[in-house]
């Protein structure tokens, strides 16, 4: 899960590669480092313990490095804890300088080997075995690409790393084995990255290199491709649609806040010309094929991890209540087991990057058991995720630089209602389009009225400031809002939180419940609030205290210990979105008073695209 990027360039690329490496933190940002090579031949290296402005406050006090030619990486550890002897670029003897993105999965045979061969380790990570067998290629007189294409046939695993040598001071060679990686061009200058954040303020045309990919990149701004047979290969050359990627924080402390509070627009985007009055545009929606292929389905497969996840359960109860049969899996465990394959089944992969690793694998192995047909719901046009599906549609989310997911997560849903009006009408279920569509058009404001309520649960959010461990509770569909909920507040504020389905208080978490563990209730007025408020007594009746998200209409009442935060009403199927918002300013809130790295919590990294 870290960010590689690289430069050829006529000029010093080092300050357009730190300014990348900022946009790819969200990959990884417990150490950073870069190298580059000067004009007498030799290497330069700065690198760091900490995140990109530490490495360029480290540069700027006389860790010189400048060059035309330079590779640089910001880390999420995983072989070796975050330190500088683990950050990358890793040099050899002068000779190879290499950063890499991923998993090496037979390192550890590699490492005994070349240890007997006389090399030694500097680092605790896999990829120092990958700059050796480079190294010993290279003594051996091969050329930087040679090097790359035989080392790459010794290695298991996913991953996609950048290669520099002084032998061919105007080269870079970087390689694809699942991990991405884009090539930049611009005007005398070729740049690379592992995403498109890291280059679009650098370039307008980018080539998007396929699984195996050999890259060669060159002084003159030439791309060459090779595959794992050395034969050449030709990549369609894309027009990047232009947006600028460092986003201003604004007047918001934090990008987290900053994304809670553009909802009301990057939904109403992501219904743009998605629906009309009162009708989904099916083909705009989810492309020319969707017609055909959603006559076909019959059934439908959600795969995802996090946060999309519960955006996957969410979708369950909408599509089961219109006859549609639903299943529901985490991505990592679907690969290991071999499920039943239903007729006519619609896999649907859900991942704000589409890049996840876990989530790549499943629909991979979903192909080869002979699933119908794919969509991929995504925030990233280029992504693997969205090349690999039969069908695609694009949340408008923008760029989310809080790493705790909250506009990609309301996107989905609201994808994944679309979707939902889509299969209902094929089971001859007219009459909710008109009323689903409904509230669409008016969740914009809905969401606005919520976010209003931002200094009361502000208010509320006082009574976690001593407290370790939380319970949420949720009925029906709006049990995985409060498993989305208990997510966050332990991604952002570090407080242990889990969610339960309340009629589950029974059946163990009421021991758990004192006066020092507060339980938070989603309890919309529906169907299911006599029970829920049933269980609400149970947790009061033990001591525990309340704080209840419930809409403006229900018939609960506030009393000792049970705190109300009351809704505007958001209607039957926008309900799960609206509540969303309210625990994410929860967990925001909590956050700031505990203090925590809101935007990039500790141990985590934005797009998670290793096994």
């Amino acid at each position: 899960m870290c960010g590689i990027i690289g430069a050829i360039s006529f000029s010093d690329v080092v300050p357009r590669l730190i300014e990348g490496m900022k946009n790819l933190e969200y990959r990884g940002y417990d150490s950073a480092g870069i190298a580059a090579i000067n004009p007498d031949g030799n290497f330069e290296r700065a690198r760091c313990a900490g995140r990109v402005d530490d490495l360029k406050r480290k540069i700027s006090n006389g860790s010189k490095v400048e060059g035309t030619t330079a590779i640089a990486h910001t880390r999420w550890a995983t072989h070796g804890a975050p330190s500088t002897e683990n950050a990358h670029p890793f040099i050899c003897n002068n000779r190879v300088a290499i950063v890499c993105n991923g998993i090496v999965e037979n390192y550890e045979e590699l490492r005994n080997r070349q240890l007997k061969d006389g090399y030694t380790f500097g680092s605790e990570t896999d990829t120092e075995v990958v700059l050796h067998e480079l190294d010993e290629r290279l003594a051996a007189d091969m050329s930087l690409k040679d090097a790359v294409q035989d080392t790459v046939k010794h290695l298991d695993g996913s991953y996609a790393f950048a290669a520099l040598s002084t032998n061919e001071p105007g080269k870079i060679v970087i390689a694809r084995s699942g991990c991405p990686l884009i090539v930049g061009l611009a005007k005398n200058e070729i740049f690379f990255a592992s995403d498109i954040p890291a280059l679009a303020n650098f370039s307008d045309k980018i080539i998007l290199l396929e699984n195996g990919d050999i890259a060669v990149l060159t002084k003159d701004a030439e791309v060459s491709i090779f595959n794992k047979d050395d034969q050449q290969q030709k990549r369609k050359i894309q027009n990047l649609r232009q947006q600028r990627f460092q986003v201003d924080i604004g007047e918001y402390n934090h990008f987290t806040q900053k994304e809670i509070f553009e909802q009301a627009s990057v939904i109403a985007e992501t219904l743009e010309r998605r629906i009309s009055q009162s009708r989904l545009l099916e083909e705009e929606s989810f492309g020319t094929i969707a017609r055909h292929v959603f006559d076909e389905t019959q059934a439908i497969k959600i795969l995802a991890c996090g946060t999309s996840y519960f955006a996957g359960l969410v979708a369950k109860f909408w599509l089961e209540s219109f006859g549609v049969p639903c299943d529901v899996e985490i991505a990592s465990e679907f690969r290991s087991r071999k499920p039943v394959v239903p007729d006519n089944c619609l896999v649907v992969a859900i991942s704000q990057s589409g890049e996840t690793a876990d989530t790549l694998s499943a629909l991979s192995r979903a192909k080869e058991l002979g699933f119908k047909s794919s969509l991929a719901i995504c925030n990233s046009p280029y992504s693997s995720l969205v090349r690999e599906t039969d069908l695609s549609f694009l949340t408008h989310a923008g760029p989310e630089i809080g790493v705790a997911s909250t506009k990609a997560f309301t996107t989905q849903l609201v994808s994944l209602l679309l979707l939902t009006i889509a299969l209902a009408k094929r089971n001859n279920d007219f009459s909710a389009e008109k009323e689903i569509v409904k509230e669409l058009r008016a969740l914009p404001q809905r969401i606005e009225k919520a976010l209003q309520l931002n200094q009361e649960i502000s208010r509320i959010a006082e009574l976690f400031a001593d407290k370790q461990h939380a319970l949420f509770l949720g009925r029906g569909i709006h049990y995985p809002i409060a498993q989305e909920g208990a997510l966050k507040l332990k991604e952002i504020s570090y407080i242990h939180a889990e969610a339960y389905p309340a009629g589950e208080l029974k059946h163990g978490p009421l021991a758990l419940v004192d006066a020092n563990m507060p339980t938070v209730a989603v309890a919309p007025n529906n169907h299911l609030l006599a029970n829920l408020k049933a269980n609400i007594q149970e947790v009061r009746a033990r001591g525990g205290k309340l704080i209840v998200f419930s809409d403006r209409d229900a018939p609960i009442v506030g009393e000792e210990s049970i705190e109300i935060l009351r809704i505007t009403p958001s209607g039957e199927y926008t309900s799960p979105i609206i509540h969303t918002i309210a625990l994410q300013l929860l967990a925001y809130h909590v956050a700031v008073i505990k203090g925590t790295d809101i935007d990039k919590p500790r141990n985590l990294s934005k797009s998670v695209t290793v096994e």
